[in-house]
């Protein structure tokens, strides 16, 4: 029974196994700062596929009608701890909000102004939105610890319990929906964001627990059970800060660097690997590296290799949109690497598909630049 409960909330080994991608089988470091439960930042495996896309969709229509429903009641009742879960399920309901001006943004196209197009606007609705459920934190605590001190009396308790209830039920069947297209499209962002629904249920029965509390003859029951919703909530408010703020100055998680990295250390021909750079543009990724070719390398091998390496960073990084590649001396990237503690090992045997895609590549090697665009190679 203890087992089944573990898995039910995620924290066990069928609930794990499912939270990986399968796409491919390497794994760097710990998923942790990828998937966490954040509000204002989309995960790239979600946006990037209709079905993740419509899975937020429908998330954000359920909780914002289990969230309509409880301010009904929190109006009429009065209840505290009811207005905090309220700020709670409105604050995982917002999160389809960035994605949705995102989408908006992303029909511009970019121009001389904004030549990398207006995907920074996800990350300002990001700000945007952890700031008012910061906001709405700040007030729900306040009206809480108010409560503690001055106590006032909570009508309709059968009512404060059934939204309690009903906030339960609208996060359970956020939970198993997303957990369930989650699988369908591999997502172990989305399957993260279902688990975490079903914690957050549970929140919701802590308000039917308070309403139990203040039947019972104890009062002080709603704002403590407040309180605690409320710390929660500061938590949440937190960790999307951080994740907000990361992207605002062009962070990314270590396992991209590391993903890029090793995928181009699996390009048998490339000696040499320098100043891998990486940032989110919204959901999607744009990357940099500095590759070193053998002695005596000519420009059609150079133009082998590098296609060698979009097909394999395609297979690996699906939100990767543009990479510029850059060619190095290999004496520098090899002390580069060794100073960084990435040594260039030779992987020739390991084989991986061909999913070319239409990103564009520059090259910059020394004098020579070329534009694989149109191959053409202009020289000074």
């Amino acid at each position: 029974m203890f087992r089944k409960i573990i898995d039910w909330l995620g924290f066990g080994a069928h609930g794990h196994s499912a939270d990986h991608h399968v796409g491919h089988g390497h794994h760097h470091g710990d998923d942790s700062e990828g998937h966490g439960h954040t509000h204002g930042v989309i995960d790239p495996t979600i946006a990037t596929t209709e079905r993740g896309i419509w899975a937020i969709k429908w998330s954000f229509v359920i909780l914002a009608i289990t969230a309509m429903m409880q301010i009904v009641v929190v109006i009429i009742t009065g209840s505290v701890a009811l207005f905090a879960d309220t700020i709670h399920n409105i604050g995982d309901a917002a999160t389809a909000i960035p994605l949705w001006i995102a989408f908006l943004f992303a029909r511009k196209k970019p121009n001389d102004r904004f030549t990398y197009g207006y995907g920074k606007v996800e990350d300002i609705a990001g700000v945007i939105i952890v700031g008012l459920i910061l906001f709405s934190a700040l007030v729900a605590g306040w009206e809480s610890i108010d409560r503690l001190f001055n106590p006032r009396e909570i009508n309709f308790l059968w009512a404060v319990a059934v939204a309690g209830i009903v906030g339960f039920i609208g996060n359970e069947v956020v939970a198993v929906f997303r957990i369930r297209v989650g699988r369908e499209i591999q997502s172990a962002a989305l399957i993260a964001d279902g688990y975490h629904a079903r914690v957050d249920g549970l929140t919701s029965l802590a308000v039917v627990l308070g309403a139990i509390g203040v039947g019972l003859g104890f009062p002080l029951a709603d704002p403590i059970v407040g309180l605690i919703i409320t710390v929660m909530i500061f938590g949440i408010v937190w960790q999307s800060t951080r994740a907000v703020f990361t992207r605002l100055l062009d962070g990314v998680d270590t396992n991209i660097t590391a993903e890029l990295r090793h995928s181009i250390e699996h390009v048998p021909g490339i000696v040499g690997i320098d100043n891998i750079r990486a940032r989110w543009l919204g959901h999607r990724l744009h990357a940099e590296a500095d590759i070193a070719l053998p002695d005596g390398a000519t420009v059609a091998e150079g133009i082998e290799l590098t296609r060698q390496l979009r097909a394999t960073l395609s297979a690996h990084l699906p939100a990767l949109t543009s990479l510029r590649i850059g060619f190095s001396d290999p004496v520098t990237a090899h002390e580069n690497a060794h100073e960084h503690g990435h040594a260039h090992h030779d992987h020739s045997h390991h084989d991986h598909d061909d999913h070319s895609d239409g990103h564009s590549h520059k090259h910059n090697h020394g004098e020579h630049s070329h534009d694989h665009g149109g191959h053409k190679h202009p020289h000074d």
